[in-house]
């Protein structure tokens, strides 16, 4: 499109303004501004012409159990022997969700690329492929990688791979593809320009993950591969056992559409999202979003009914992904801190939410299973997420963990 079709665009969804600074910009900042502008999925902003309040419009809970340690435990030979063979047969590639930034650790890079070694470098990314490669020397073959960056963080997640050499992973297993973009807006549903000649885009959530890989022409690679199931996790989390066989074996034995790692909660109003049953379909409560009574509520065993925190690590069969990939995602409004121009082209770098980012969650993903098997894993072995610089989730807790699980730092 042209300028003048543009601003035709522009008029019917009210956002005239993109265009404030375009007679300032160089010929080829023109072209850029304009193809950003048609781009835009302004069905968006409709969401804020409703209620988008989180939660709002949430079904009847359930408890949903788990597949427990114990009985793990006594069937591990028979769901290892399922996975082992799953994964030999390349029927299982594995997704890293990694579009962000370190902002909250105070590092303006991929947070992939933070260093979390005190002797020696190790970084959340070579601690991740090195919980891959444990399984890829179990089963003497490669396992597919696809990694997802953002349009903030690909060229520095690339480079920075190449330049550790994959931390020893086989390139031709590893597949790169950006997250998609969502606009920001303010708090009247005008969308910021962070630049004169740049809209505010950000990545549209961890739900994204499906649609992106699909749009991107990776997703064809894999199925020529024979992949029939993929894993997702979020970059966070160091400790995670990423495609470990007992997991997959028991999800395919388990014949459920997908399955989910959890946690059992440390205490009961521990914040954490909840794996649980929504209408009779598998769902995720959000710690906000419970009751006193869910919080407190106890079996006969006086275990806590919701009781299995999730940790982002998750499992979904491809031809039930491939069904609901055109079924558009509840998008969720969140306020945030959006560094923009004002309306005299000066930067601002805002102390307090001063918009909308709109995202995707893969937890709506789930609800959209037919079912999911909710699957225990011992948090001090699993669960090691990167949060914070300091405290609760963060870098200092993480390293503790590491080195309780004999890594060396």
């Amino acid at each position: 499109m042209n300028r003048q079709e543009t601003e035709t665009l522009l008029k019917q969804h009210g956002q005239e303004h993109l265009l404030r600074f375009f007679d300032a910009l160089s010929e080829n900042e023109q072209q850029t501004l304009l193809r950003q502008i048609n781009a835009i999925d302004f069905s968006l902003l409709d969401v804020l012409r409703s209620d988008h309040t989180p939660g709002a419009q949430r079904g009847v809970f359930a408890p949903l159990g788990a597949l427990e340690t114990d009985e793990i435990e006594a069937r591990r030979n028979e769901f290892e022997a399922i996975g082992l063979e799953a994964l030999k047969s390349h029927k299982v590639a594995a997704v890293l969700l990694a579009g962000g930034q370190g902002t909250r650790l105070g590092y303006n890079q991929p947070k992939g690329m933070f260093n979390v070694g005190e002797t020696r470098e190790l970084y959340i990314f070579q601690c991740l492929i090195n919980n891959l490669t444990d399984v890829v020397n179990r089963v003497h073959t490669w396992i597919p990688l696809c990694i997802m960056t953002s349009d903030k963080n690909h060229d520095q997640t690339v480079a920075f791979f190449r330049e550790k050499a994959y931390f020893g992973y086989n390139p031709d297993y590893v597949f790169f593809f950006e997250q998609q973009m969502a606009p920001s807006t303010d708090f009247e549903g005008h969308i910021l320009l962070e630049e004169k000649g740049k809209i505010s885009l950000s990545p549209n959530g961890n739900g994204g993950w499906f649609v992106s890989l699909s749009a991107s022409g990776v997703l064809e690679k894999l199925k020529a591969m024979g992949v029939e199931w993929l894993t997702c996790f979020a970059v966070d989390n160091v400790l995670q056992r990423i495609n470990d066989p007992a997991f997959i074996g028991a999800v395919i034995s388990s014949g459920c559409d997908c399955g989910g790692k959890v946690v059992r909660k440390a205490t009961p109003d521990e914040r954490v999202g909840v794996l649980c049953l929504e209408d009779g379909r598998p769902s995720i409560v959000e710690y906000y979003e419970m009751t006193d009574d869910m919080i407190r509520l106890r079996d006969e065993k006086g275990n806590l009914l919701y009781n299995f925190g999730v940790i982002l690590n998750y499992m979904f069969r491809l031809d039930r992904l491939e069904a609901i990939r055109d079924q558009k995602l509840p998008i969720h409004v969140v306020e945030k801190k959006i560094p923009c121009l004002d309306p005299e082209g000066n930067p601002v770098s805002p102390d307090k939410p001063n918009g909308y980012k709109f995202e995707l969650l893969v937890l709506d993903m789930i609800h959209m299973m037919d079912s999911c098997l909710a699957y225990e894993v011992v948090r001090e072995k699993e669960f090691a997420p990167i949060k914070n610089l300091h405290g609760i989730d963060s870098v200092d807790s993480a390293r503790e963990l590491l080195k309780k699980n004999g890594v060396t730092l």
